[in-house]
Parts: C-alpha cells; structure tokens; sequence
C-alpha cells in the first residue's frame, strides 16, 4: 500500500476493502499500519474487521462497514443424485484449512452415529487435503498425504459424509441440503458460504457470538463455543423438525435480502468513493493555494 501511495502521490483517493481475518502477529500488525496509513478510506464487509484492523494498528481508525452482496441465480435445480438420498443433509462449502474446523463434523458424526442416528448425510464440497502441521490424528492422515474423507473413515463415519471435492457451483448442492454448517475456529459466523446458504433459503449452525446475520433460533443455531454433543443435538432436532428448518431458512433468507441488497450496497459504495474523491480535490486545492 505504500508503494502505490508513493507512486499515485499523497492527494490520490485510493480505497482499500478489508474482507478477510488475518492472526495478529507482526507481519499482519506492519501490513495493516501501512494500509491505515497510506489508504484514503476503507471498506469493511463487516464491523468485526473493522474491529480487528483497530486491534492490529492500535487506535481508532475511518471506514465504511458495507456487507457483501448477494443475488440468488433463477431457476436453480438441485444436485437430483444427492437429491434423491432421504436423509437430512448438512452442505459445507469450503477447503480444508484446520481454523475452518471442518474436521469437527467427523466429532458430531461420530456422536449421532452412536446415538443410532445415520439419517444425516454431511456432503462436503471442497478440498480436504490435510496439513502436516495439524495436531493430532489429522496431521498424522496429512503427512501421508491423506485427506479428510480418510479421517471419516478411521472414525467408522465414512458412510455419513460425500466429499465432492471442488465444484464451481454450489447452489446446486445448497438446494440439495437442508442446512449450512460452519463450525469455525475462528468465531466468524459471517462469510460468502454463510450469506450465499441464507439468501437461498437454507438455516446456518455455525460458531461465534456475532449474530448480525445468524441469529440463534431466528435465521439459524448460533453457538458461542463448539461443543459436539450439541451439535449433535441440534443436528437431529432438525432432521426430526423439518418445517423449523424451513422457518429458519425463510427468516435467513429476508434477512440477507435486507443486508444484502445489491442496490443499497452499492449506494453506500459509490459514497465513499465519491468522498474520498471530494477529500482529494480539497487537500490538492489547499496544497495549491
């Protein structure tokens, strides 16, 4: 970000959108003081990044909270084979990454197969390479190039998960499920996966206290710690109560409609934009006079 203030000039509007959670460390810490520095205004998909880029750099900063857009494609039909399989099912849309916790449904897999309860099907879509650096069984299935579907299979689950493995379309996979899990490590219970299952009508079970758009009981299952023996229990409420998933997919669905209108969003885009573009002329007329 310095180097492009240096080559536009200090009176150039330059705006930054922050969209992801960085560790704080002192890589990210000197990346951010650059960016807060050098940047005209920012631009938030959230007010928890906001938050955190306040933590990195240490002080209060400007920026604009604008959340993600999201626009349900027409006519979508679902995956008609995982379709056509009666059992409840739960859709993750990510890769593999040990903070993303996806690993923790093997856990819940376990329990409610213990419980007698293999009418839940988990289909995961994504790659599940495992790292060698994770800890316990999972970097040990990592080092010998194993995957997640192999950590299923150790834990006698493997018939309770599909792994798709990378699509380019989920939304075919969402009207297939019936649920969205995010059972993240990293307490963020927003995101594309998250917004993209909601606005289509589908309940999200995640992990996080930040309940702008999963909100417990209202538009999903909203838990402040993981715990797989309550996932386990929700997971099974839901599959014997069809219709309150359904009531909670409609309530996410109006939600994210509301949040995350192309339109407004856009609306409040162009006003940074434009003020950014204002507080430049301003400081290269004064810098003129």
């Amino acid at each position: 970000m310095r180097w492009l203030r240096l080559q536009l000039g200090p009176s150039y509007p330059l705006t930054m959108h922050v969209r992801t959670t960085v560790p704080a460390n002192l890589f990210t810490r000197c990346q951010f003081r650059s960016i807060v520095d050098n940047a005209s205004n920012l631009i938030f998909i959230t007010e928890n990044n906001k938050h955190l880029t306040e933590h990195l750099v240490r002080k209060k900063i400007r920026g604009a909270e604008i959340f993600n857009i999201v626009r349900v494609p027409e006519n979508i039909e679902a995956n008609a084979e995982l379709a056509s399989d009666p059992r409840f099912k739960v859709a993750v849309l990510s890769n593999y990454d040990y903070m993303r916790g996806i690993d923790r449904l093997v856990d819940t897999a376990c329990i409610l197969a213990e419980r007698g309860r293999r009418d839940v099907l988990f289909i995961i879509a994504g790659k599940m390479n495992l790292s060698p650096s994770s800890p316990g069984e999972l970097g040990k299935i990592g080092r010998r190039g194993g995957t997640l579907a192999d950590y299923a299979k150790e834990n006698h689950v493997a018939n309770m998960f599909r792994f798709l493995g990378h699509i380019a379309d989920p939304y075919p996979v969402l009207a297939a499920c019936d649920l969205l899990a995010k059972p993240t490590r990293e307490y963020n219970p927003w995101g594309r996966d998250i917004l993209e299952a909601m606005a289509f009508g589908r309940p999200v079970i995640t992990v996080g206290t930040y309940d702008r758009f999963v909100e417990n009981g209202v538009t999903g299952v909203l838990h402040a710690e993981f715990d797989a023996e309550e996932w386990a229990d929700d997971i099974a409420r839901l599959a014997d109560d069809r219709r309150l998933g359904q009531r909670l997919g409609s309530a996410a669905a109006e939600r994210v409609a509301k949040l995350c209108d192309g339109p407004s969003r856009a609306h409040d885009l162009l006003a940074v934009w434009q003020s950014a573009i204002a507080e430049s002329s301003e400081e290269r007329n004064s810098c003129a006079a």
